[in-house]
């Protein structure tokens, strides 16, 4: 079912149908699931009109795809960008019934957003374009129904704006967005669960597979791309457990740590990314030489030894080229904190050097960040409690989601790879984390009467 424009969608999908052949072999029956789950089960598009600073008015198209509902409600972020187009989105949900499957909470998969671009808009015309937007969406939505999130674009501002104008539309007051403030049904950890999550399922991989390398060892050199509030609380999380972070990354290019970056170097970079600032300029306010800038690269050619490479920033960041970049500066995991973060290439390149024995070992974004949806989805649970747990409780609670979601991927690996693992191979972590999401959604479906 895919259309020849939507690029995004069509890897995503080839990924998932590739994985699965094992198992599919073995069970023929799943194929008719494999072909009703890729449709969506509801697709919006709209227009959002909204009034500029000048009194002009702009117009957007906004969108929300309703992919799955097998597990719970639709959930899934919504992405402001100019690059947002329908398949874009499409991949992103798809990605997202499966990631949700493997937090073992109740929800479905969904994703939404629209080609407007906060960057260089006032906040007045922020709270305007959100208000219109919300205009449209309330009526698809709800906290039983669809509950959306932030994403790339979409922050604590944004999510602010269009929880109060979801209030002022409806006369209610639900938890129908997670990402809220604090004060007003919000969770603690979720600003930081992606990038936590992400460190929690690596640790999982170093303690089996390099514990030599382990992320408490001031030695062990970490590359993480992207400087927003994953790639933040990533490299926070690192360097509180005592690894070294040696790279960041923004849409302009790349800066190199040659002694590593310190956590007062990450809460200035993250202050001055609220305020829509860039690395470069970053830099160059740093005296002493203890940074490096590259314009128009990426951190993953930058470093002559990486021991785990995080990437953080957004789909299609590693190609294959840089992947056999990293396989020679010696890099042993590979996590995405990005949504398919790595091309197929780059995929294929990891994967060859895992089952050539070489140590390498990847995990997709489908597993390794699937604590940002796990720490929303805790946080529908407190709103339809109306109770709030405290930091400690939820940092468990996550890491408890981590631990499963990586010991479901490594199960499903070793059974449904189609590999015989001999010596020091490792399971394919990419097929089980596709093969454990695909089996609880196919079975949710069968149950339902969605294929039979």
């Amino acid at each position: 079912m895919v259309l020849p424009v939507e690029p995004e969608f069509e890897q995503a999908l080839n990924e998932l149908t590739q994985s699965l052949q094992p198992f599919l072999a073995a069970n023929p029956r799943y194929q008719k699931a494999l072909d009703i789950v890729q449709v969506p089960e509801r697709v919006l598009q709209f227009r959002v009109v909204w009034e500029d600073d000048k009194g002009v008015p702009q117009v957007n198209r906004g969108f929300r795809v309703q992919y799955n509902s097998a597990l719970g409600p639709y959930k899934g972020g919504l992405r402001l960008h100019p690059s947002v187009n329908l398949s874009i989105l499409k991949f992103l949900g798809f990605e997202q019934i499966f990631k949700n499957a493997l937090t073992g909470l109740s929800m479905g998969g969904g994703k939404g957003g629209a080609d407007f671009d906060p960057k260089g808009k006032s906040d007045s015309e922020i709270r305007r374009f959100c208000a219109a937007f919300m205009g449209e969406l309330f009526r698809h939505i709800g906290e039983d129904t669809d509950v959306p999130a932030g994403d790339i674009g979409t922050g604590a501002r944004e999510i602010g704006f269009l929880f109060g104008a979801y209030k002022k539309l409806k006369n209610e007051f639900v938890g129908m967005l997670t990402g809220k403030g604090l004060d007003w049904g919000g969770s603690f950890i979720r600003p930081e669960a992606t990038g936590y999550g992400l460190v929690y399922f690596v640790e999982h991989m170093i303690a089996k597979a390099c514990p030599e390398f382990s992320l408490n060892r001031p030695t062990t050199i970490v590359a993480i791309s992207g400087s927003g509030n994953v790639s933040q609380f990533t490299a926070l999380k690192v360097l509180e457990l005592g690894a070294t972070v040696k790279s960041l990354s923004d849409s302009k290019g790349s800066l190199i740590a040659s002694k590593g970056f310190t956590k007062a170097d990450i809460l200035s970079i993250g202050q001055l990314k609220l305020k829509g600032g860039t690395l470069e300029s970053w830099a160059a306010s740093q005296s002493g030489d203890r940074f490096a800038y590259h314009a128009g690269k990426r951190p993953w050619t930058l470093l002559p030894v990486v021991h785990h490479a995080l990437p953080g920033a957004t789909q299609n960041e590693v190609s294959g080229e840089e992947a056999a970049a990293l396989v020679a500066a010696g890099v042993r995991v590979v996590a995405e904190g990005s949504n398919m973060g790595c091309t197929e290439e780059a995929i294929k390149v990891f994967e060859e050097a895992r089952r050539d024995g070489k140590g390498v070992w990847y995990a997709p974004g489908k597993a390794a960040n699937c604590g940002g949806v796990a720490v929303s989805g805790l946080e529908m649970a407190q709103n339809s409690q109306r109770l709030a747990w405290t930091t400690e409780e939820v940092d468990s609670r996550l890491k408890g989601i981590m631990a499963e979601a990586y010991t479901q991927c490594l199960k499903a690996g070793a059974k449904w790879s189609g590999e015989t693992l001999v010596g020091d191979v490792l399971p394919s972590l990419l097929a089980g984390a596709n093969v454990a999401g695909f089996i609880k959604v196919a079975d949710a479906m069968r149950e339902q009467g969605d294929w039979w």
